[in-house]
Order: structure tokens, then C-alpha cells, then sequence
């Protein structure tokens, strides 16, 4: 699709350092909070000063101003929201169109790494920004949710372990984080695209 191909030319412009920092599959570890040796000092620069928020909206900033630009060259139609979570930034994109989720959320998840790929290269600082098109995320949580749920409840009928479909990592962490909830524990096992997560029977 040509859409496509011209939505990928930006993704051309950052730098292979950046390329290499985003190949984790989730960037799950915990950015550092940089310390201030010198905290009696006045500064003139804000940035010295700025909070974890702070810094998260900047990362939502810049990923929304990435994006907007994506949606130009695409000549796709889009509106852009962004707020902060809890630890993590966030970035919707409210569309009509689902070409931007792709098959099982592919064109998502890419384009949420090209997100990050550019915050890194605008900040330096790696990114857990989430991103969300046409709400997309949101429906696949409370799928998600369900299907945990009824892996939990065979699970504890049957006392054998449940393994479930190959997901990507955001889905995973939905999964354990119900099953979690319900008192059971959860594994994930396989190799991408394959990697799935297995309930497991209480010990």
C-alpha cells in the first residue's frame, strides 16, 4: 500500500543507535530517575528540576508530534490524544480507519516502536510510551481479560496447567496481571511471534 511505504520514510531519519536501544521486547525494566549531585544550586535549567511526569509528558509530546507527521504523509485522517498513567506515556490516536491496527494489531505495534525509536532520539532516554489506535487496545484488554478469566476457572477445576494462544508482550502482561489477581501464577514460554502464556495450577 503506498500509504504505507510513505508512513515508513520518517522511520528512515533515526539514527542506528536508536534502531539497536529499541530491539527489547517489551523495554519492560525501569528507566532511572537522574539524581541532582548538585541540588543546593540554583539552575536556570528546567529540565533539572522537571518530575517523572514532567519527563513523561515530553515523551508524549514527541511521539504525538512523530505520529502527526506519519499522518500527514499517510493522508490520514486522526486526532491525537496524550496523557500519563501511572508510570508510562500515552499516545491515542482516534480514527475511524483500522489500517493503522493492522491484522491482530501488527501496524500498531510497529508503529508504536517507531513512537519510541523517536523519543529516544529526541531525548535520549528510552521509552514504555503505550499506543493506542482507534481504540483498539482498549477492546483487546477486556478480550484479554476475559479470556484469563476463563483460563483461571479451568484451571482450578482441572488442576492442570492451561496454555494459551501466542500473544505480544502487551497482551501478556494482561493475561498474568488477571490471573495474577485471581491467586494463581502464570508463565510465559516459546519464542516470538510464538511466545504464549501458560496458568498453572496452584502448587
Amino acid at each position: 500500500m503506498a500509504a504505507d511505504e510513505d508512513a515508513a520514510a520518517p522511520a528512515a531519519e533515526l539514527d542506528a543507535d536508536a534502531a539497536e536501544a529499541a530491539e527489547s521486547d517489551e523495554l519492560e525494566d525501569d528507566e532511572e530517575d537522574s539524581e541532582d549531585d548538585d541540588s543546593d544550586d540554583d539552575s536556570d535549567d528546567d529540565s533539572e528540576d522537571a518530575g517523572p511526569t514532567s519527563r513523561l509528558e515530553v515523551e508524549a509530546e514527541v511521539a504525538a508530534d512523530y505520529l502527526e507527521e506519519l499522518l500527514d504523509i499517510a493522508d490520514l485522517d486522526g486526532d491525537l490524544d496524550t496523557f500519563v498513567d501511572g508510570d508510562r506515556a500515552h499516545v491515542s490516536i482516534l480514527t475511524d480507519t483500522d489500517v493503522l491496527v493492522g491484522s491482530n494489531g501488527e501496524v500498531l505495534d510497529s508503529l508504536q516502536e517507531l513512537a519510541r525509536l523517536a523519543v529516544l532520539t529526541e531525548t535520549g532516554d528510552r521509552s514504555r510510551l503505550m499506543l493506542d489506535v482507534a481504540g483498539y487496545r482498549e477492546r483487546r484488554r477486556k478480550e484479554l481479560t476475559d479470556l484469563a478469566s476463563d483460563a483461571v476457572t479451568e484451571v482450578k477445576e482441572s488442576s492442570e496447567r492451561v496454555a494459551l494462544a501466542a500473544m505480544n508482550a502487551f497482551e501478556r502482561k494482561v493475561v498474568h496481571d488477571v490471573v495474577a489477581a485471581a491467586g494463581l501464577v502464570s508463565e510465559s514460554e516459546g519464542e516470538e511471534p510464538n511466545r504464549r502464556v501458560v496458568v498453572l495450577p496452584s502448587a
